[in-house]
C-alpha cells in the first residue's frame, strides 16, 4: 500500500510537469490550478507513504538513502506550497514538479528498500530531531535550486533580448532573488537547529563521516549567506551558487550513503 502511494505521487509530479510543458509548447499556457493540484495530490500521497512507513518503523521513516529521498522529495514539495499563491500558480511548480519526480524515480528504482522492522526501544528524541529538520532543511535548498535556475533563466533571456513566451509566466526576476535567498536562510535557519540536536546526542562524534559532510553543508550555505550579506556577490552569483551547492549535496549524499553502507562510519 505505502509504495502504491509513491507511485501515484510519482505519476502525479509527472503529469502536472507534462501539462505545462505541453501547454507551453502549444502556446496555450495560462495560470492553471491543474498543475497545482496535481502537486497537491502528490504531496498528500507522500504524506500517506510516510505516515505509514513511520508507523511501521515506530519512528522517524529516516532509516535508508530510499526513505530520505522520499521524505527530501516531500520537503521541496511541502516549501512550494507554502509559499504565496503568485508562486504556487506560476510557473514555479513546472519546475518544482519534475525535481520532485526525479527524487521519487531515484528512490524507486535506484536506491534499495528494505522491509520496515519496528524497534524495540522507544526512539531517541534528538536523533529523531535531528534527522527530521536536516532533511526538511534539504527541501528548502532544494526550492532554492528552482528559484536559482529559473532565476537564471529569466536572466539570460533578458540579457539576450530574446524573450520567449515562457518569460511572462515567470516570477518577476527581483521576486525569484528574494525568494532564492530567503529559502537559503530558512533552510540555514532549520539545519542549524538540526546540527544542534544533532551535537545533543552523546554518541554523535561516533559518526565521523555523518557530522563532517553536515558540518560541510552547514558551512557552504553559511558562505553563500555571508558573502550576500556582506554584498560581495550579486543576486546573480547567488542563484548560481544556490544551484551549485544544491548540486554538491546531492552528489555527496550519494557517496555518503555508499561509505555508509561498507561500513565507514
Amino acid at each position: 500500500m505505502d509504495r502504491l502511494l509513491l507511485v501515484i505521487a510519482t505519476f502525479c509530479f509527472l503529469f502536472g510537469f507534462a501539462y505545462t510543458m505541453h501547454a507551453l509548447g502549444a502556446r496555450v499556457y495560462k495560470a492553471s490550478r491543474l498543475n497545482f493540484f496535481a502537486i497537491l495530490t502528490g504531496f498528500l500521497c507522500q504524506t500517506g507513504f510516510l505516515y505509514l512507513r513511520g508507523h511501521a518503523l515506530g519512528r522517524c521513516p529516516l532509516t535508508s538513502l530510499f526513505e530520505v529521498l522520499v521524505f527530501l522529495s516531500w520537503s521541496t514539495v511541502l516549501f512550494y506550497l507554502l509559499i504565496g499563491p503568485t508562486y504556487r500558480l506560476s510557473l514555479l511548480g513546472a519546475f518544482t514538479s519534475p525535481l520532485a519526480f526525479l527524487f521519487l524515480v531515484a528512490a524507486l528504482l535506484l536506491a534499495h528498500d528494505h522491509a520496515p522492522i519496528k524497534t524495540a526501544n522507544p526512539p531517541n528524541g534528538w536523533l529523531e530531531l535531528h534527522a527530521a529538520l536536516s532533511v526538511v532543511a534539504y527541501g528548502a535548498f532544494a526550492l532554492a535550486f528552482v528559484a536559482g535556475v529559473m532565476y537564471l533563466a529569466q536572466e539570460k533571456q533578458l540579457k539576450s533580448h530574446n524573450i520567449h513566451s515562457i518569460f511572462y509566466h515567470l516570477p518577476p526576476i527581483r521576486d525569484l532573488a528574494v525568494a532564492n535567498t530567503r529559502l537559503i536562510i530558512v533552510g540555514f535557519l532549520l539545519l542549524t537547529v538540526g546540527l544542534g540536536a544533532g551535537f545533543g546526542l552523546g554518541s554523535i562524534f561516533t559518526h565521523s563521516v555523518v557530522t563532517a559532510w553536515a558540518v560541510g553543508v552547514w558551512f557552504l550555505y553559511g558562505f553563500i549567506l555571508t558573502a550576500e550579506w556582506r554584498h560581495r556577490i550579486s543576486p546573480r552569483r547567488v542563484a548560481w551558487l544556490s544551484v551549485a551547492a544544491f548540486s554538491v549535496l546531492l552528489i555527496t549524499l550519494g557517496g555518503l550513503n555508499f561509505i555508509t553502507q561498507k561500513g565507514g562510519l
